[in-house]
């Protein structure tokens, strides 16, 4: 496995790159301490499986900085690591493409765990974002996002709508996911708007965890 770390903290780097090693011991790492040396060695030639990135480093453009390490790794999960636990920081990075992401604060149980679902083909989101949305939800009196069984899921949602959200789940933009189906982004636009309504959820982030796997075959 190959992983590609993004971050200004030079200690960061070195212990986050010592718990991967747990994950996989044959990983072998690249390391860029600004956005700019990031996106450069993404666009080398060189195939990742696994893009870890920080929020605001330096030359840091922005959450379309997600989408342009895509582009250039497209086989990679790219991955949000950051000291930011913000809600908004949360949904845009997800909204962006990202594959999960993970605060800085977690611990190394639940860090090693994140990137298991991740690598499974599952988005992780933190704890603590889904706790503190569930109970926001609940006092607006909208009450928490209960998980559909897969019965459920079949009566809810068409099949294209399932393997809409399949894909909503792996992280993938209205625009892959448009490319993917052979769908106009207009017509996933469509199918999104449907699922949040079926499944009773807000966002993009809600939908991904509002069942935990579909099964559109």
């Amino acid at each position: 496995m190959k992983i590609l770390i993004g971050d200004d903290h030079v200690l960061f780097r070195e212990g986050l790159r010592r718990l991967l090693e747990q994950l996989r011991e044959s990983a072998t790492f690249a390391e860029a301490s600004n956005f700019d040396e990031l996106l450069d060695m993404a666009a080398s030639g060189e195939s990742y499986d696994l893009v870890l990135t920080d929020l605001r480093m330096p030359g840091w453009p922005g959450f379309s900085g997600i989408g342009m390490l895509r582009d250039r790794q497209p086989g990679a999960k790219v991955v949000v690591i950051s000291a930011s636990e913000a809600h908004s920081d949360v949904r845009e990075a997800l909204e962006n493409g990202a594959a999960g992401y993970i605060p800085k604060s977690s611990s190394v149980k639940i860090m090693l765990s994140a990137l298991d679902l991740i690598f499974s083909g599952g988005v992780y989101v933190p704890a603590t974002v889904l706790r503190e949305g569930a109970e926001a939800d609940m006092r607006g009196g909208g009450g928490s996002v209960m998980p559909p069984s897969d019965p459920q899921l079949e009566q809810l949602l068409t099949q294209r709508q399932r393997e809409v959200l399949d894909r909503l789940r792996e992280g993938k933009s209205n625009k892959q996911i448009a490319h993917e189906l052979g769908l106009s982004e207009g017509t996933v636009k469509i199918h999104m708007t449907a699922i949040f309504k079926s499944l009773g959820v807000r966002n993009r982030t809600q939908a991904a965890m509002a069942f935990p796997q579909s099964h559109s075959a």
